[in-house]
């Protein structure tokens, strides 16, 4: 009852074997803009590594953004093939999401053109829905005593991306089950025009 964790939506490529309620192993380097060159080796490795194939995997959780245009397509279309073809079930939890975990903290990943996508998450719940903010709106908050997560270098400060191998399992009670795997798409909160303008 093994189940694979994916992200690919922004800087990292993360890949997470879970069994149960517990991490198995786990890949996760920086690699943005490369994920779509790298995932299916590491996947390979990762799963040959402990003698496994992805005949063993029931269930695939990913990221459904937001996040980069191209980065978050890579990770759902892996589990669009896999869900459709090999009938494995399919979850998706937001980015952000992820990033935060069961922590309560502002999450901000840069979106460009001087804003961020942004959140605050509490125990896995929204307190602040994703969406995008300027880095003016947001330096006006970074006073707070709340954790802050993501791409801190946007204010010169420290990043912080720690957690998010564990946070797949944290947050299983998140996870929401794709009903019909056709329909799944993208969470980008941007419109197609303004990435094609990028």
């Amino acid at each position: 009852m093994y189940t694979l964790g994916l992200d690919t939506a922004h800087l990292f490529l993360t890949i997470v074997l879970m069994d149960q309620d517990k991490v198995v192993d786990y890949y996760m380097q920086p690699c943005l803009k490369k994920q779509s060159e790298s995932m299916i080796v590491e996947v390979d490795n990762l799963l040959k590594k402990h003698n496994l194939t992805v005949n063993d995997i029931t269930k695939l959780v990913i990221t459904s953004g937001p996040g980069s245009y191209t980065g978050v397509r890579i990770a759902m279309t892996f589990a669009k093939v896999l869900g459709s073809i090999c009938n494995k079930e399919v979850y998706t939890l937001s980015t952000l999401q992820l990033y935060a975990g069961k922590k309560e903290c502002m999450v901000l990943l840069d979106a460009r053109a001087n804003r961020c996508y942004f959140a605050k998450y509490k125990d896995g719940q929204p307190i602040i829905k994703d969406c995008i903010k300027t880095n003016d709106e947001i330096r006006e908050m970074l006073d707070s005593d709340c954790i802050i997560k993501g791409d801190l270098h946007l204010f010169n400060r420290e990043d912080n991306y720690q957690d998010i191998v564990n946070n797949f399992i944290d947050l299983k009670d998140q996870w929401v089950k794709v009903d019909n795997i056709d329909l799944l798409t993208p969470v980008y909160l941007k419109s197609n025009q303004e990435y094609l303008n990028k």
